[in-house]
């Protein structure tokens, strides 16, 4: 799933290639995808492409008078293609390609795709973008220079005995972090995934550069990269998400997995859990 530093990337790249370019169509392949009615997709013809943005992990394409946003969920992706498309194969709705943004004069453009048979993909296109409710229910940006130590340590605070994995992945909380990216946040802290959130100042502290380093580390190798290298790059960034059964690249132990019905975390015993290993089932708990 692209995350936070991803989206970070695409808007750099896709803005590049879009700004100033008019469409030329928008074509909806997959119509499960495709959340609004209201403006019609016809809305976008011959308008211009005016800046290319995002909220969270959302990408907002402003469109003329209107905004083109897509959530890529977990197996959704965006390829630019040169030149003019080839035909759609399939059934619609059935294949990898969901929708398609062609650009004028020479039908280059976006193919937005989707892997796998859980379609969670989402586009919207509206006139505001707080009329998207993921959108309009996201939390501060762990990027923006607003977002203080003393703001995370009230977020926190509030969400009290909840563990600290889910709070940090809740959209509500903070925006752009999902579950690669905490993973690689609480191995960095040297915690638990399953702390409770309330937590001392030093250790508040600790999180919070924790969550900054691994962020801004993230965007820094992702700078300048073309939408085609930004999912190698995740991979290759990671300590412990996706690594499980491989070593630490901090301590050498063997990373550890928890799977859950719809997601799996990864973490290292001897720089997490003080060597303790994580019940490998949903609600877990440390084993005594």
């Amino acid at each position: 799933m692209p995350e936070l530093p991803e989206v970070h990337a695409l808007v750099a790249d896709l803005g590049a290639k879009l700004t100033g370019r008019t469409v030329a169509r928008f074509d909806v392949l997959s119509f499960a995808a495709l959340k609004t009615f209201a403006p019609p997709v016809s809305a976008l013809e011959g308008e211009m492409v005016h800046g290319v943005a995002r909220h969270g992990k959302f990408l907002d394409l402003g469109i003329g008078e209107v905004h083109l946003v897509m959530h890529l969920a977990r197996a959704g992706w965006i390829r630019w293609r040169e030149g003019p498309p080839p035909p759609a194969s399939g059934r619609p709705g059935k294949s990898a390609l969901a929708a398609r943004l062609v650009m004028e004069p020479d039908s280059s453009g976006l193919d937005i795709t989707e892997a796998g048979t859980k379609k969670s993909l989402a586009i919207y296109l509206v006139n505001d973008v707080n009329e998207v409710p993921g959108i309009a229910r996201l939390g501060p940006d762990p990027l923006d220079p607003a977002f203080t130590e003393d703001v995370f340590a009230g977020i926190l605070g509030t969400a009290g005995r909840a563990q600290i994995k889910g709070v940090l992945r809740n959209q509500s909380n903070i925006a752009g972090i999902g579950n690669a990216y905490s993973d690689e946040i609480l191995h960095t802290a040297r915690m638990s995934p399953f702390k409770p959130a309330a937590m001392g100042p030093d250790e508040v502290g600790e999180l919070y550069r924790a969550l900054q380093v691994t962020l801004r580390g993230a965007l820094e190798r992702a700078d300048g990269l073309a939408a085609s290298e930004l999912k190698k790059e995740k991979k290759l960034g990671m300590q412990v998400h996706g690594r499980t059964g491989e070593a630490c690249p901090v301590c050498g132990d063997t990373v550890r997995q928890v799977i859950f019905a719809d997601s799996t975390l990864q973490y290292c015993p001897t720089c997490q859990t003080g060597g303790k290993v994580l019940a490998d089932r949903v609600l877990s708990r440390l084993l005594r």
